[in-house]
């Protein structure tokens, strides 16, 4: 099934992976060439929360041990290739920008716990809306390493007041895709001022009763690309992830 997916995206669909997939992990993408490589790793181990690890590809290398036989320049359906920090273009196919000397990283997404939530009763809001996980850039800054700096970016759903417990609890079992959250109810508290403006994906319903929980979001190490001004780097778009062979 995963491997029908990823056909799908190789042949140009293009769409959120949010609800696709139960079940399996699915992981954000950031690749950066060789010189780069080392920062990344270290950003990641020192800032674990927002980057957990699943994978690192060998310089050059386009597989990974998370799928046999999938391709990372063409298996998500959107990418982002960012030169000097600055965002040039969204593609469907990143394999003309990729360098020989690329190296990616594969990090967990909060999208492999979804299903969890689901199974226990729990509305994915998201999921729901048919629309992109809302995501924000927040006031607390990450752990610098070598030349890389930036902020925290963070996943919101909205959940019932007397279901948050149950929340943190179960998408806790899952470290290696961000596990927990990392803030429950005011957002001024991570510094962000507007719900309803995500920096990245689509807004979502907060109904009566409902609590806004964040989570640790793999888009951090894009803020990052942007405020250390990254020379090269390809990137999944926010929201569309590879899709693992991994439960």
């Amino acid at each position: 099934m995963n491997e029908a997916l990823r056909k799908q995206f190789r042949a140009g669909l293009v769409r959120p992976t949010a609800g696709l997939a139960p079940g399996f992990a699915q992981a954000n993408l950031i690749a950066v060439p060789r010189d780069w490589a080392w920062d990344m790793l270290l950003y990641a181990q020192r800032n674990p929360k927002p980057c957990p690890v699943l994978d690192v590809s060998d310089a050059g290398s386009v597989t990974t041990v998370l799928a046999a036989g999938a391709d990372l320049r063409t298996d998500l359906p959107l990418y982002r290739v960012w030169r000097d920090g600055e965002l040039v273009e969204e593609v469907p196919d990143a394999t003309a920008a990729w360098r020989d000397d690329m190296v990616a990283f594969l990090i967990g997404c909060s999208f492999s716990f979804e299903a969890a939530l689901v199974e226990a009763g729990i509305d994915v809001r998201h999921i729901t809306a048919g629309s992109n996980v809302p995501m924000y850039r927040t006031a607390r800054q990450c752990r610098p390493a070598g030349r890389l700096h930036g902020e925290l970016v963070v996943s919101m759903r909205p959940i019932p007041a007397d279901r948050v417990a149950d929340a943190v609890t179960i998408s806790g079992r899952f470290p290696e895709v961000h596990g927990a959250p990392v803030h429950v109810g005011d957002p001024a508290g991570l510094g962000v001022a507007d719900l309803d403006r995500p920096d990245f994906g689509d807004p979502v319903e907060i109904r009566p009763g409902e609590v806004p929980v964040f989570w640790a979001c793999g888009v951090t190490p894009q803020a990052a690309v942007m405020a250390s001004g990254v020379p090269f780097a390809i990137t999944h778009a926010p929201g569309h992830m590879f899709v693992t062979d991994v439960p």
